[in-house]
């Protein structure tokens, strides 16, 4: 980091740029911006351009070809999953021109904080592609609070994620960094420019002069006029040295051995009197004889600034031809240098110049013609709408240097609106009180209502940035001198109840109930009475939020009576077509909230249910409002003991609100705890516990001391902490949550939560004091670690088979395929896992992932165990693709065949299926060291590999399958004690899978679902075939090919994945776009599990041994076993496409 201050002219871009320039010779990626005075009150406004150039340039990087534009370049990157749409809102907010208008309310309730790291998440994914690289931030203006807080954040996470960084910031001044960047300047270096001293000059002199014989000397009367024209500023040395020798002012004197001035008039016996004072002279020389309509032209360009926008300024052209007049100076006579439509004057003492010709009076006159052609000419509907902020804010600045204070108010009122549109209420709070300010100049005093409205606005964008205290100040101004001023006759009453329902929204965000509901009541009849039409949005928001503060109150029969009424109003509205649907959701929301707090948690399911409905329909998965309406769903179902059905619908709401709050935000924090509550309603009280102590850990820090809102939060912490054993810390939390109620709600306000608190307490005391009584020390050393929960003894007629399952899911996609062919199964009642064990290394890995995707697809309660290393040895590590929903937890059986035993001790004799899946070195465990519980409670071995031809002896023997080959002494012995000991085996082959291969647009389909499992199966399968496919090119005796059997070659790849033979030179690295099929080995193994499943759609081949059937499906590539490949493909495709949209409570429709 390095700040470069100095004041103007004294050579700090230059300096800028010879370093940019070794570095760029040294494999440096350059970004740089320039910036004016004007430019402070625009968030990010520093870092437009160089987030449009680091976009452009990851993106030709990446494609390997020219991208010419920020929107391409936006587009590319999203169409290659290196952005998220969210990545592109977050972008937005600094390039407005990529913005998605439809996903802006992804920033609604994002805090200043929040919003700058999910900003920084975004921007490291591009700016990690161009390391090394130099951000150049360089002008004169101050840069705005929201760009330092995110340079702050940047170089905070840059040693971690990016280190190749350099950030170079120049200004006149040194830089005033706001206190949340502070880390900045203790970490930069700091290079001060100053004017040179005289000697220094003297020096400087010399070397323009030519002069290197040290005899020689500068006259002291030459030195003192140069020094004194040019107040010791380098730039403006070159300029008087220059102007003088092109003068021929300057002569060697022989007699002297001195440089000299020439006295040119003999008149006069100063000599120093020929250079001009005004150093404007002599820098616009070169422009002497320019035709006036371009000298109009560099006036009226150096009132606009420094550097301008040609889109914006489009409007000149009509009445002064300006834009062509601007690129012919700059081409003809080099005035300016031009990026896109941005000009920028070449040299700042030259625009310097130019501006300090015109009178104060002038600058007014063209400041007032700047005005009257935008408003004679209206800017391209285009440009408004995506440059409308910089309009607004641009036309009244020129409004307010003309003096036209109404105008300067009215056009900072629209740029302010803009930007609260936008949820950008960092800059909408500045336009607002720049608004103010003008207003205040104006020399008739404007009626109370204009003095109200940018008030109002004000307030409520503090409101948003959490700045309590100077909202509170504003809006009650406002409310007071609107009742002192307001006449019965003369009031705005529509004001009047905005001003109410404002300061009331600002008390119900503070928890302030009381004080909130008193001025509801006074706004809601006003509202009812004025409001003519029974279908205004207006009156219902209104209403709406009267009623949210009774429920937050705790007046819940209240609450409920308004947001019926709030909801029949909106629909109405609906009916009528003056709003969409989608305006029911949030009745539908608020109305499910409030019967939850009344414990009708079916009818607040139903609501919360249509909310979700109306929200997957009309808005992107990805947006905030699906988030709230996932949880809300998610809780309703915990309250209804469905916790199970809960989890992947919280899951998705934390992912989301992950990705668009970060992980600071107390939105997250909320999903967090609605995850907790699920996790508990299954039993998985452990992974509870971990959700609320980082949902606490946000809250502490987001919300103000004992804030109302932590309440539910700690009651849920205290009752898992409970059942962990954990009763002295859980004692503590319902102590401290009747503590924070006490401070926030007064006698008979949420009498219900302080009751159960104080229940919960005592009952909690009780406890404690009989254990201690009894002299046992369990109060402190109750296990805190997961409890071996014992199987219920499973309802086979019910719930279906009960299923063991050995997966190494995480090698391909199919393993986690399988799970979710598993999940829909479970629905139907047709098969259930009881255990999920996995295997090869690293077994723990796989673990997390698998315990991941169970609890993503409606299997939370199916437990998860940790098996062998599955014959790999232990210091080889095979991949485990990732994803952002493996997680470790602490309900992860790290004995995985103690939970095979007790999995297999609960259910009744030969009963059970084990399916294998992978290496088949846990079965042979189970076999060796439990085989007479093996062979009583196992009915059938289902096994994803293959055998040697049946008729090559009396027994099953298996092939060199890839799960076979992982520990080919386990398989062996699998086969030879199954066969012995009488249990039957199904083998599914690969020729199986090969009979019924998917395309892979069926990963694109189902991935529609916007389930993560769904998405992220569709990502790790384009990334598999590839790596696949540098396997199968490599040697058979290469090590890099690992357990890859020999027979996998080439020719196999290409007949397997593209049903060609034939390679093509034109293949590159990446071998996706060629392929043709995908097979599916493991679901098809699941679908063998059930009868139904088997006898419609396989044909076997059977073995006896020892009178018992073993059968194989898939013998050769001849008979695959596939009876139907079309009926079989839409069976476990529509299985896929079940498991997910159920899993998020979706309607069923067809991606197929």
């Amino acid at each position: 980091i390095c700040f470069v201050s100095g004041g103007p002219f004294l050579g700090k871009s230059r300096l800028i740029d010879e370093v940019a320039g070794k570095a760029a010779n040294d494999g440096f990626t350059i970004l740089k911006s320039f910036r004016t005075s004007l430019d402070s009150f625009t968030s990010f406004f520093p870092l437009r351009q160089i987030v449009s150039a680091a976009m452009i340039k990851c993106a030709m990087l990446t494609a390997g070809r020219e991208i010419d534009n920020e929107v391409s370049a936006a587009n590319y990157l999203v169409d290659e999953n290196i952005f998220k749409k969210t990545d592109r809102v977050n972008i937005g907010s600094i390039v407005p021109t990529v913005a998605d208008e439809q996903l802006l309310s992804l920033l609604s309730g994002l805090n200043p904080k929040a919003r700058t790291r999910t900003i920084v998440d975004s921007l490291m994914k591009i700016l990690k592609l161009l390391q090394p690289f130099m951000i150049i931030l360089e002008g004169d203006g101050d840069i705005d609070p929201s760009s330092w807080s995110l340079l702050a954040e940047l170089m905070q996470r840059a040693s971690a994620e990016c280190p190749q960084i350099m950030l170079i910031v120049s200004s006149r001044d040194a830089p005033t960094i706001t206190s949340a960047a502070s880390n900045l300047r203790r970490n930069a270096v700091q290079v001060k420019l100053t004017p040179f001293e005289k000697y220094e000059t003297e020096l400087f002199l010399r070397v323009m002069l030519g002069v290197r014989n040290r005899d020689i000397a500068v006259d002291q009367k030459l030195l003192d006029v140069v020094h004194d024209r040019a107040n010791g500023c380098p730039l403006f040395i070159e300029c008087v040295v220059r102007w003088a020798l092109e003068k021929n002012m300057i002569e060697y004197v022989e007699g002297s051995k001195k440089m000299s001035l020439k006295m040119l008039d003999e008149r006069s016996d100063d000599v120093t009197a020929a250079i001009p004072r005004e150093l404007s002279n002599i820098l616009l020389a070169p422009f002497n004889n320019l035709p006036p309509p371009l000298w109009d032209a560099l006036k009226i360009a150096s009132c606009i600034g420094y550097s301008f926008d040609a889109d914006l300024y489009s409007t000149l052209n009509q009445v002064l031809d300006f834009m062509p007049k601007i690129r012919e100076l700059a081409v003809k006579h080099e005035c300016f240098e031009q990026t896109g439509s941005h000009f920028r004057w070449k040299q700042q003492a030259v625009y310097e110049a130019v501006k300090s010709l015109l009178m104060v009076n002038q600058r007014q006159n063209i400041h007032r013609m700047i005005v009257r052609a935008f408003k004679q000419h209206k800017i391209a509907n285009d440009d408004i709408d995506v440059k409308g902020g910089d309009v607004h804010r641009l036309l009244g600045r020129h409004c307010a240097l003309a003096q036209d204070w109404a105008g300067a108010f009215e056009q900072y009122m629209k740029a302010g609106d803009r930007a609260k549109a936008t949820f950008n209420f960092n800059e909408a709070s500045k336009m607002y009180e720049e608004a103010i300010d003008f207003q205040a100049k104006m020399t008739e005093q404007p009626p109370l209502r204009s003095r109200m409205i940018p008030t109002i606005n004000l307030g409520t964008c503090l409101r948003e940035l959490a700045r309590y205290k100077e909202a509170e100040a504003v809006l009650t101004r406002c409310l007071n001198e609107a009742q002192s001023e307001f006449s019965d006759i003369t009031l705005d009453e529509h004001l009047y109840v905005r001003a109410l329902t404002a300061l009331a929204a600002l008390y119900q965000a503070q928890s302030k109930y009381e004080a909130a509901r008193k001025l509801y009541e006074k706004a809601v009849p006003i509202a009812r009475n004025i409001q003519e039409s029974k279908s205004s949005l207006w009156l219902a928001g209104n209403i709406a939020g009267y009623a949210e503060t009774l429920r937050k109150s705790g007046d819940l029969p209240q609450a409920e009576s308004h947001h019926r009424e709030a909801l029949e109003i909106r629909t109405r509205a609906v009916q009528e077509k003056s709003c969409t649907e989608l305006e029911l959701a949030v009745s539908y929301t608020q109305l499910g909230c409030t019967l939850a707090g009344m414990r009708q948690y079916e009818d607040a399911y139903e609501q919360h249910h249509r909310a979700l409905a109306l929200r997957y329909r009309y808005l992107d998965f990805s947006h905030g409002l699906v988030s709230e309406s996932l949880n809300y769903c998610a809780e309703s179902l915990c309250a209804l003991g469905r916790g199970g059905g809960g989890i992947p619908l919280a899951l998705h709401a934390v992912e989301i609100r992950k990705l668009i709050f970060g992980t600071s935000h107390p939105a997250y924090a909320h999903a967090l705890s609605v995850l907790a509550s699920c996790y508990h309603a299954v039993g998985r009280s452990f992974d509870a516990r971990d959700c609320l102590e980082k949902c606490l850990e946000i809250c502490e820090v987001a919300f103000q001391k004992n804030h109302a809102n932590i309440i539910p939060n700690l009651m849920n912490y205290g009752n898992v902490l409970r059942s962990t054993g954990d009763l002295v810390k859980a004692r503590i939390v319902y102590q401290r949550a009747i503590t924070i109620h006490q401070l926030n709600f007064k006698r008979g306000q949420q009498a219900s939560q302080l009751e159960k608190c104080k229940t919960e307490l005592e009952d909690l005391s009780r406890k404690i004091e009989l254990l201690e009584s009894s002299a046992s020390s369990a109060t402190n050393n109750l296990s805190h670690a997961p409890l071996k929960v014992p199987f219920a003894p499973p309802d086979i007629e019910d719930r279906g088979t009960p299923v063991i399952v050995f997966t190494d899911i995480g090698r391909d996609v199919d393993d986690e395929l399988a799970l979710v062919v598993m999940s829909s199964l479970r629905r139907m009642h047709l098969l259930n896992p009881i255990a999920v064990i996995t295997t090869l290394c690293p077994e723990e890995n796989r673990a997390h992932l698998a315990r991941g995707t169970l609890d993503a697809i409606g299997m939370a309660d199916v437990p998860v165990g940790v098996g062998s290393s599955g014959g790999v040895d232990s210091d080889v590590e095979l991949e485990v693709y990732g994803a952002d929903y493996s997680r470790a937890s602490p309900c992860i059986h790290e004995d995985g065949m103690g939970l095979v035993y007790r999995a297999l001790e609960s259910v009744p004799p030969k009963s059970a299926q084990i399916l294998c899946i992978a290496s088949l070195s846990d079965v042979a465990t189970l076999i060796r060291e439990r085989e007479e519980l093996f062979t009583t409670k196992v009915k059938e071995v289902i096994l994803m590999g293959g055998v040697v031809s049946l008729e090559a002896g009396e027994a099953l023997i298996p092939d060199s399958a890839y799960n076979n080959n992982c520990d080919v002494s386990a398989a062996r012995f699998v086969y030879k004690k199954c066969q012995e000991l009488g249990v039957p085996t199904a083998t599914l082959s690969r020729w199986a899978a090969y009979g019924c291969p998917i395309p892979p647009q069926l990963l694109d389909e189902i991935a529609k679902s916007e389930h993560m499992v769904a998405t992220n199966v569709r990502g790790v399968s384009k990334l598999s075939i590839d790596q696949l496919w540098n396997k199968v090119i490599l040697h058979p005796a290469d090590p890099r090919r690992e357990k890859l059997p020999s027979r996998c070659d080439i020719n196999w790849f290409c007949r397997t994945f593209m049903g060609t033979t034939e390679v093509s030179k034109d293949w590159t690295s990446s071998i996706w776009s060629h392929v043709k099929k995908l097979n599916m080995y493991d679901p098809l193994a699941v679908l063998l599990c059930v009868p139904a499943y088997r006898s419609t759609h396989f044909k076997w081949k059977t073995k006896i041994v020892n009178g018992v059937q073993h059968i194989v499906v898939g013998t050769s590539e001849l008979d695959t076993g596939i009876c139907n490949r079309l009926s079989l493909y839409h069976e476990y495709a529509t299985l896929f496409l079940t498991a997910f949209t159920e899993s998020l409570h979706k309607e069923k429709s067809s991606f197929l």
